[in-house]
């Protein structure tokens, strides 16, 4: 993506369901656990680079020996510096205890941290706020009674923060922040204590007190404390939590918007947030890795064994299709396919835009995760030269010249554009910095024809236009090509996110300032005003009044006007921007139809009443979030 946008985070999950003794003899290492949380982690660093963190929770100590354990992190190699810290306290304890004690899990687990059973690592990208320790997952809420204690991580944002804070104000409780995460955890929190508590009740006539806590923490029934708790969200998530007794869980949003996996065996279960970094951790086969459903929780129990179950009813899936189409790893199979499909299906569009010359066309990606689209457009452009070949040769007999120049032909396909350099923020004249933002990519010289050949460069999607309009565009121009042609394997994005993509002002989409332009030159101000007020005076967020200000305007309309706002005065070039249809998106992604961000069909009431704030907030001027 050219646009630089911040996503969702990443979650890693870890049970040991033998004895720790048991992964020492078979594997011989005390360092089984958090070597594979490492590998799950940093095969997911695409989902995390403002920080990360780490905690382990040890199953059965001695009052008296600390049993939880967190690391976190803002350093630029997070997750290194995070293990690093891990491995030192195993090396300290060679040092003072010798070879030996590496091997005894028991003494492993009275005395070193970091040694327990039930890990989970996070891996932070921050959409909006400061980037400090304090936003660092995993957050921690401690009690004396262990089974009260609450690890969370999660991948999520939630639309109804303050509904949500007031609820918490309503149980009598004073939530120090008023943030989704801290509102989530505390919620979670409360009924967990509720559930310990009614547990506590149940037993008191029976048992000491001493007594019952060995009880809660076996009867704990995690999956109704999350049908109590999550009720009230509205939001997209991937929400993981250990609690102080060794149970664990993973519940996800009833939409499935947000993604989580899982494999279990005889050994372990493991969670995260993407196929290949559990594939890449264990080495197992693809169809063994599964989904935990939409509005499911998957429970791993203190005593190790493990189901899914149903929290909340689930909807129609609305699985993020951008996670798809840029932000998860392209390693999974079905993603790589998914995103060679997308560039494919592009294949009509392209050959119309260049009046079927492919001659003179010269085709390239802007890096590097459009490389995937690229060579399915590669692909599909072979497709289209075996079919034209055949309809020759079955219609009739070509000169013996024009026939070897039509089998031996190939598009002509290059590598233009590359990253250079990264912008130094001191410059602070706006046409300076221009200038220098012009230099962030290089190009490839002598490879197109000055004044001939047309450039067909594709980009995975298209957010704000601005890296187009400062900086590609630019260096594409000074090879002096007849036309560029940008092409966007995703859709249009006209409206805000609000479930974990930096995408929540409208005035930063291009799709949407395009249509502002549109609507000043067609004198119709007036649609601007009566959705103002429709969104003014709707808060139940059953529509999306939004969609209205879009409905006057074509796709292609809006893609020439978009063409128009980033071709600069400089530009000698003929600009033109061809976007993936909505239509074809589904067809290449049939599994993962989350599009709100294209067609503003939120999956709830929540993203409704988020994208009609968006808008009133750019009417009345307010440059802030819309949740």
């Amino acid at each position: 993506m050219s646009d630089q946008i911040k996503h969702e985070c990443g979650i890693a999950m870890l049970r040991l369901r033998k004895d720790p003794q048991f992964y020492i003899d078979k594997y011989g290492s005390p360092l089984y656990a958090p070597n594979k949380l490492y590998v799950l982690m940093q095969k997911q660093i695409n989902r995390g680079q403002d920080g990360a963190g780490v905690a382990n929770i040890k199953i059965d100590t001695k009052p008296g020996t600390r049993y939880i354990s967190r690391y976190r992190s803002i350093e630029p190699q997070a997750v290194n510096y995070i293990f690093d810290k891990i491995h030192k306290k195993y090396k300290k304890a060679k040092k003072h205890g010798g070879e030996k004690v590496l091997f005894d899990a028991a003494h492993l687990k009275e005395n070193i941290a970091f040694s327990g059973e039930v890990w989970l690592g996070h891996l932070r990208y921050g959409t909006h706020g400061e980037n400090s320790i304090e936003t660092c997952h995993p957050f921690l809420k401690q009690n004396n009674w262990r089974s009260r204690n609450l690890v969370m991580a999660g991948n999520f944002n939630m639309t109804n923060v303050e509904e949500l804070f007031s609820k918490l104000v309503e149980l009598g409780q004073h939530p120090k922040e008023k943030t989704d995460t801290v509102t989530v955890m505390e919620k979670i929190g409360h009924f967990l204590d509720e559930e310990n508590q009614r547990i506590f009740d149940k037993y008191k006539k029976e048992y000491s007190n001493e007594q019952i806590t060995a009880v809660i923490e076996d009867e704990l029934d995690v999956a109704r404390i999350l049908r109590r708790s999550c009720r009230d969200f509205d939001g997209g998530y991937a929400m993981a939590g250990l609690i102080g007794n060794g149970s664990s869980f993973v519940v996800r949003d009833p939409s499935g918007i947000r993604p989580a996996y899982y494999y279990a065996d005889d050994e372990i279960v493991v969670v995260a947030s993407e196929k290949p970094a559990i594939k890449s951790a264990f080495n197992i086969d693809y169809k063994q890795i599964k989904e935990i459903q939409p509005g499911h929780a998957l429970v791993i129990n203190k005593d190790g064994s493990y189901a899914e179950h149903e929290i909340m009813p689930a909807r129609e899936k609305k699985s993020c299709s951008f996670e798809r189409i840029y932000f998860s790893r392209g390693t999974d199979p079905d993603i790589y396919r998914e995103r060679k499909a997308l560039g494919k299906a592009l294949i009509p569009q392209i050959l119309q835009a260049i009046d079927f010359d492919l001659k003179n066309t010269v085709f390239s990606y802007i890096p590097n995760t459009a490389e995937t689209a690229f060579l399915g457009l590669i692909e599909g452009l072979e497709d289209y030269l075996s079919a034209k070949r055949r309809e020759v040769l079955l219609e009739g007999k070509p000169h013996l010249e024009d026939l070897e120049e039509l089998l031996n032909f190939r598009p002509r396909v290059e590598k233009l554009v590359s990253k250079d350099v990264k912008l130094r923020t001191f410059i602070t004249n706006d046409s300076d910095r221009d200038a220098m933002v012009a230099n962030v990519y290089d190009t490839t010289y002598e490879v197109v024809r000055s004044g001939i050949d047309t450039l067909v460069v594709i980009d995975d999607s298209i957010v704000r236009g601005t890296t187009l309009e400062k900086s590609i565009l630019t260096t594409l121009d000074r090879l002096e090509p007849k036309r560029i042609i940008i092409v966007s394997s995703a859709p249009q994005i006209r409206f805000p996110d609000c479930y974990g993509i930096d995408m929540s002002k409208m005035r930063e989409f291009i799709a949407f300032r395009a249509t502002l332009e549109l609507i000043k030159e067609r004198n119709m101000t007036f649609l601007m005003d009566e959705i103002y007020e429709k969104c003014i005076n709707s808060q139940q967020g059953s529509m999306n009044f939004v969609k209205m200000l879009y409905e006057p305007f074509t796709d292609q309309e809006v893609s020439d006007k978009i063409a128009e706002i980033i071709t600069t005065d400089e530009i000698k070039a003929e600009v033109k921007v061809i976007y993936q249809t909505v239509e074809n998106l589904h067809k290449c992604i049939p599994d993962h139809i989350g599009d709100w961000y294209f067609t503003g069909n939120f999956p709830t009431s929540g993203g409704m009443r988020v994208v009609n704030r968006a808008f009133v907030n750019f009417m009345e001027g307010k440059a802030v979030r819309a949740y």
